[in-house]
């Protein structure tokens, strides 16, 4: 009778793919010295890209809605007549808008900023601004770009392109400069502008309000205006002395509106907090480009030993 070997299954709980954390610690301990080395060479290399990082300036106002709730008089005036003038066939309309909410998207509007570049004649300083000059507070700039000396445009651009700057390319590179935050506890919208200048950023701040309630103080007072030409319009047309009556009421309700606006200065926002001249940079902050430099260093470092790890283990 042959004999019977039962043997008993060889059981390998260890295989060739399981991740040892030994090996691994063991692994990155023999590679030290390339986790150093790249460590060093990125730490160089954010140390240098920090330093030639020029400083930047933010100068911020605080503002608060010169009225939340405005709405145009011939609105507010519709609600209350408007049974009337149906009857002669007349919409007035109704429900005013978030002059707030309207003053804003005018503020960040290509339109409107590129008329506040134009006005101000803020291309070069803009465009062509490399640095500023503590001592003598003034905007140096650069000369790849802009040459002062014959006050012309020398930038490289693709062929066929000019090199002086589109207004397309000025709306973009403001909108870089320019933040609008408002706050959902009290309403209040904070206006910065970051700059290489201290000195030119309080500046275009103190513009942009001046102009921005200007324009809407302007959009307003048009706005106005033909109201009250189309109600006069309207009262020829009717012979009805209510409806005539309502009208006029109206056009005396745009026209108290009209002289409260040519009188006020701050229409769309009031200047709670003016912004001043910033005596501490905004950044670059340095100190973090530089922790960032060094953790994607050693991070890179420990990736490429343990890449030749698994490549010498397989092998």
């Amino acid at each position: 009778m042959a004999d019977n070997y039962n043997l008993p299954p060889q059981a390998y709980h260890q295989q060739d793919d399981e991740i040892d954390l030994k090996e691994l610690f063991l692994a990155l301990w023999k590679g030290k010295w390339i986790i150093i080395l790249v460590t060093f060479v990125f730490a160089v290399g954010g140390v240098l890209y920090a330093l030639s990082q020029p400083n930047t300036y933010k100068a911020e106002a605080v503002l608060a809605s010169a009225n939340d709730n405005k709405s145009g008089g011939l609105a507010g005036m519709a609600a209350q007549f408007g049974g009337l003038a149906s009857l002669a066939g007349i919409n007035l309309g109704g429900g005013g808008t978030d002059s707030k909410a309207m003053a804003l998207a005018v503020l960040q509007s290509r339109q409107f900023i590129n008329a506040f570049i134009n006005k101000y004649d803020l291309m070069v300083p803009l465009m062509a601004g490399d640095k500023w000059s503590e001592l003598t507070d003034t905007l140096q700039l650069d000369s790849e770009i802009y040459d002062s000396q014959t006050k012309t445009w020398v930038r490289e651009v693709d062929p066929g392109k000019s090199p002086i700057p589109t207004d397309w390319e000025a709306y973009k590179e403001f909108k870089k400069l320019i933040v609008v935050s408002e706050s959902k506890d009290n309403g209040l919208v904070t206006l910065s502008i970051t700059h290489l200048s201290p000195t030119i950023a309080k500046q275009w701040v103190d513009w942009l309000v001046i102009d921005l309630n200007a324009w809407v103080k302007k959009e307003s007072l048009d706005e106005t205006r033909r109201n009250i030409g189309y109600l006069e319009e309207q009262i020829k047309k009717t012979s009805i002395s209510d409806m005539q009556s309502v009208f006029y009421q109206l056009i005396e309700e745009q026209t108290k509106n009209l002289m409260l606006a040519q009188v006020q200065d701050e229409f769309a926002f009031k200047i709670i907090d003016p912004a001043v001249v910033p005596e501490e940079k905004a950044g670059p902050k340095r100190a973090l480009i530089c922790v960032l430099a060094v953790l994607l260093g050693g991070m890179l470092g420990m990736g490429i030993v343990l890449i030749r790890f698994a490549f010498t283990k397989k092998d």
